[in-house]
């Protein structure tokens, strides 16, 4: 009894301190402390420029709206240059874009062959003159005060990374879209407590972030999420990143489950190509980045072994100890609540707990089977955006 008791309670101390004790820690850490306060003012001569790099694969719906929220922006405009990237698009996204090539900064360049994001993004960046880059996604919209907001804080040298605050401000109760919403909205305030305890956030939010040219680094070949890939580089580096909470930007939230199932394998896939490839920041524990990677993310991408581990032996001890019955049946019912509420969902009964429940163990099995997909090995980086219907 003693081994399979040790591994349950080591299990479900693991699982509570990622998401419930990490969180309190790092609020209680982040009391009284300020946001990076070495900043450029709006009407200083030395702001940076910046080029804004864009990969879109038939984004015919949002890309004109996405050129637009760009310019209506109170950052000097003749700092500013648009690097759009489109992969093989078979609508009416290079004609929209091209239409503002002679009007404002923008640079269209067409691939005829599907290539992916990753490295699509890498080319733009050898092909973009400017001291900052502003990676983000075309269905990602500006508000007047997102550039500025994140490009003041470079004033301060030891930053090098800066992520946008992205919103998502309507979202309907019939789907999944509340939850994520809710869940994205709990990791951008953990992202910023991080940002300002140590400057060690663990992961900007791919949508919109802003680095340093000159501390952008190649993405490799088949490497799916970029946008981490390029946040520890940063903090491998020695450099830190934040999150500036006033560069807004607003992002629609898919409420399909399927859709946004499908895409959370896509980030678990490449979050597993990261855990690898960023090891060595996990030696030690007791450093900021360490502490922060480990408990933000690796044990959570750890979460369905740690779930599977603790069901199986609080099964193997309910043989010979009954108490642990209900223990069993708990999490054997918290297992199928995907499938419960959508029997519920079918006959139109939508219960905000259940849904978080389901929400929960959906994203653990996106996370098992990224992890298989990354197992058997990833040979492209093409990817199919994630159909917003809201």
């Amino acid at each position: 009894m003693g081994i399979y008791a040790f591994i349950f309670c080591l299990c479900i101390a693991l699982l509570f301190h990622s998401y419930v004790l990490f969180p309190l820690l790092l609020s209680w850490f982040a009391k009284n402390k300020k946001q990076n306060e070495i900043t450029y003012a709006l009407n200083d001569l030395e702001l940076p420029t910046v080029a804004i790099l864009i990969a879109a694969y038939n984004e015919e719906t949002v890309i004109e709206e996405k050129i637009k929220s760009i310019f209506l922006t109170d950052y000097p405009i003749e700092k500013i240059q648009v690097y759009i990237g489109t992969d093989a698009c078979t609508d009416q996204t290079n004609p929209i874009v091209q239409r503002y090539v002679d009007t404002h900064a923008v640079h269209l360049i067409e691939f005829k062959n599907r290539t992916g994001k990753t490295a699509i993004i890498n080319h733009l960046a050898t092909l973009a003159k400017a001291d900052v880059f502003i990676l983000t996604d075309a269905n990602v919209f500006f508000l007047k005060q997102t550039i500025f907001e994140m490009l003041k804080h470079y004033k301060n040298k030891e930053i090098a990374l800066v992520a946008g605050n992205i919103l998502n401000p309507v979202v309907k109760m019939d789907g999944i879209a509340h939850q994520e919403k809710s869940y994205l909205t709990r990791e951008n305030k953990i992202k910023y407590q991080e940002g300002i305890c140590w400057g060690s956030m663990i992961g900007a939010f791919g949508g919109c972030y802003s680095l340093r040219a000159a501390n952008y680094t190649i993405v490799p070949k088949y490497f799916i999420v970029d946008d981490f890939y390029l946040s520890m580089n940063v903090l491998k580096q020695g450099k830190k990143a934040i999150v500036a909470l006033e560069a807004v930007c607003i992002e629609d939230v898919s409420n399909k489950v399927s859709e946004e199932f499908r895409r959370k394998v896509r980030i678990a896939t490449g979050n597993f190509q990261n855990l690898f490839h960023f090891a060595s920041l996990l030696k030690n524990p007791f450093s900021s980045i360490g502490f922060c990677f480990w408990s933000h993310k690796v044990i959570r991408w750890m979460g369905p072994f740690l779930l599977i581990m603790a069901f199986n032996t609080s099964y193997l001890l309910s043989l010979s100890h009954a108490a642990f019955l209900p223990v069993v049946y708990l999490q054997l019912g918290l297992s199928l609540s995907p499938i419960i509420d959508w029997v519920f969902k079918k006959i139109g009964i939508h219960l905000k707990l259940l849904r978080f429940a389901s929400h929960f163990y959906l994203m653990n099995l996106a996370l098992l089977k990224g992890f298989f997909i990354f197992k058997k090995g990833i040979k492209s980086s093409i990817w199919e955006p994630t159909k917003r219907n809201q």
